[in-house]
């Protein structure tokens, strides 16, 4: 959500500055903009819509100077238009800011004058008109900083760029992610270190409450409380930076093809090197744990559906999933016997982020499923678990979903084996299931011909139904949440078992209804189901193996083959047709796959 990009160096840097919020275009954005410094001067310049509108509009009107900042805007407060697009100015400062500022109001009841009156709807323009305040009481660029950020109420991460100060850059973060990046004569700052990636590969994250002050030649960090601090320097290898879509039209298809190999990498991280037992958690201890609580948001939240099925099963442990942006404010009673296990792709998003907080406040002991090692709630939680999926750009996530049920399901097994309730040889055969996932996720993917051909019909529907039993019920609700999101159909999915308390009414020849129905102890309740739909004229697509396609194929619309497999596996298999239909009904409607309109990749305001 939003983008940040700073850059200090000896380059023309407005060039640069595009490039880099161009790897920030996954985060989501409906306006973006820059500023420099040149000969002193501070200048600007902000568009609505994609970044080639601000790229025109550079050529058209370019800025020039070797100090500069950056945004890509996901509009909260005040609607995508060109006084809202960052970066902010007022006087001789420029801001650019992610999250949200709670005070806003307030600071904008303080500040505001005839002389200066603001031009924008956003928060933002409070820090602007703040340290600008400051800046004309006389203090310096750093003291007016200062001074500003201690009246700031809310989650975010700000770069201040000053007119008459070409070799000074200020950054700081509460709440929302922020890096500095290491160069040779020059420095930088970004949101993550996608953006930094083909500038530096030595990067630092700054913790809550810093602020750094750049130049060319150096980077100070300072605590909330002012004091100098050191902050850990990382190396980021260039393979993790590389976010091409190879021969695929769209990054979402490269991540969709991308499955079989990111979760063989979880695999082998995560299950020893004969397939044996479950390895590398090392921290993790269920044994004396009496209840799970897992906590995500979106498409994690059903991640964190899928594996209550296996915890329960495997482990025997009561489990609890929680929408991160609802647990706290339910002020959930919990005791030190409680686990708590948080799923995030970016490990920064705010609500998951405030949930693990809270129950960390409560002496529980946390662990965090996540993608980024380097975020926020991996170095907050007592142990971090990454799931190794790899850059995910497209905003529906795909790949990191499955590696995220990849990992659970290694935690189930664990969970299961902590607590005396699965033999090694059990745990061997469950082991031996999950190393077959790679190939058999490779078999589904090439079904993508036959997904195509339905995806034509289902993409003229104005409404879809999913449904599925068990761990596919889960599956069913994130099928329908990546229609949603990329072709912009009206989805929703159901436990098929409550088909008849209210979602049966919607049935007609004009609904198309997917059912999720491997052949198993499940099959025959879910077809019982599925009858319901057809005597309603449903137009059922059917989607299971072999032996199930045998038992209920019949006098359905279509039907959809998938590779039999154990039922442990289901969901991490059945995952990919519901992501490849999704795709192609995008493709039919002629949506931006890849960002969407109203969404971003990481949400890091609450």
């Amino acid at each position: 959500m939003c983008g940040i990009v700073g850059i200090i160096g000896y380059h023309e840097v407005a060039p640069i500055l595009v490039e880099a919020l161009k790897r920030l275009e996954y985060r989501g954005y409906d306006s973006a903009g820059i500023a420099t410094v040149h000969d002193g001067r501070l200048a600007r310049r902000r568009s609505v819509g994609k970044l080639i509108q601000l790229s025109d509009l550079l050529v058209r009107d370019p800025v020039r100077g070797a100090i500069g900042i950056g945004h890509t805007r996901w509009a909260t407060h005040g609607q995508p238009t060109h006084n809202n697009a960052h970066p902010h100015q007022t006087g001789r400062v420029a801001v650019v800011h992610n999250g949200i500022i709670e005070n806003y109001r307030e600071l904008r009841a303080e500040f505001e004058t005839p002389d200066r009156p603001f031009v924008s709807e956003t928060d933002t323009e409070t820090i602007a008109h703040c340290c600008s305040h400051f800046l004309d009481s006389g203090l310096t660029p750093l003291e007016a900083t200062r001074a500003t950020l201690a009246r700031l109420r809310g989650a975010f991460a700000v770069c201040f760029l000053f007119e008459g100060e070409d070799n000074l850059l200020i950054a700081a973060r509460r709440g929302s992610p922020l890096a500095v990046g290491f160069g040779d004569g020059e420095n930088f700052v970004g949101s993550d270190a996608l953006a930094l990636g083909p500038l530096t590969h030595q990067i630092a994250y700054l913790h809550e409450g810093d602020h750094a002050v750049l130049t060319r030649d150096s980077v100070e960090i300072f605590s909330e409380a002012n004091a100098p601090v050191l902050r850990e320097t990382v190396e980021i290898p260039p393979e993790n930076l590389q976010i091409d879509k190879g021969l695929h039209r769209h990054f979402m298809a490269r991540e969709i093809h991308d499955q079989p190999t990111v979760v063989a990498n979880a695999l082998n991280r995560y299950l020893s090197a004969d397939r044996s037992c479950v390895a590398g958690f090392d921290g993790v201890d269920f044994s004396g744990c009496t209840r799970i609580v897992l906590v995500a948001c979106g498409t994690a939240h059903y991640a964190c559906h899928v594996a209550k099925y296996w915890f329960e099963q495997l482990a025997g442990l009561p489990v609890e999933i929680e929408v991160a942006s609802e647990f706290r404010y339910r002020e959930p009673p919990l005791t030190p016997d409680t686990a708590g296990i948080f799923v995030s792709q970016s490990g920064e998003t705010a609500d998951t982020l405030a949930a693990l907080r809270y129950v960390c406040a409560r002496g529980c002991r946390t662990c965090s499923v996540i993608n980024v090692e380097t975020s926020t709630i991996a170095r907050e939680s007592d142990v971090s678990l990454p799931i190794l999926a790899g850059p995910e750009i497209g905003v529906a996530s795909t790949k990191a979903f499955t590696c995220q049920l990849t990992v659970l399901a290694a935690l189930a097994i664990l969970a299961a084996r902590q607590r005396g309730r699965l033999s090694a040889a059990g745990e061997a055969a469950l082991c031996a299931d999950l190393g077959s996932v790679p190939g058999l996720m490779s078999q589904t993917i090439a079904l993508e011909p036959r997904i195509t051909e339905i995806a034509k019909e289902v993409s003229k529907a104005r409404d879809v139904l999913f449904l599925g039993r068990g761990s596919m019920y889960p599956i069913a609700l994130e099928g329908a949440l990546k229609l949603k999101e990329i072709s912009y159909i009206h989805a929703e999915g159901y436990a098929s078992g409550e088909l008849k308390h209210g979602p049966i009414a919607l049935i007609d020849e004009a609904v198309p209804v997917v059912i999720l129905c491997p052949s198993g102890p499940l099959l025959d309740k879910s077809l019982s189901n599925m009858h319901e739909v057809l005597a309603r004229d449903g137009r059922v697509l059917l989607i299971s193996d072999a032996a199930g396609l045998a038992e209920g194929g019949r006098d359905v619309w279509k039907t959809l083959e998938l590779p039999a497999c154990s039922p442990f596996l289901t969901p991490l298999i059945y995952a990919l047709p519901v992501q490849l239909l999704a795709y192609h009904c995008a493709i039919q409607k002629g949506t931006d796959v890849d960002q969407p309109r109203n969404l971003a990749k990481s949400v890091t305001v609450e």
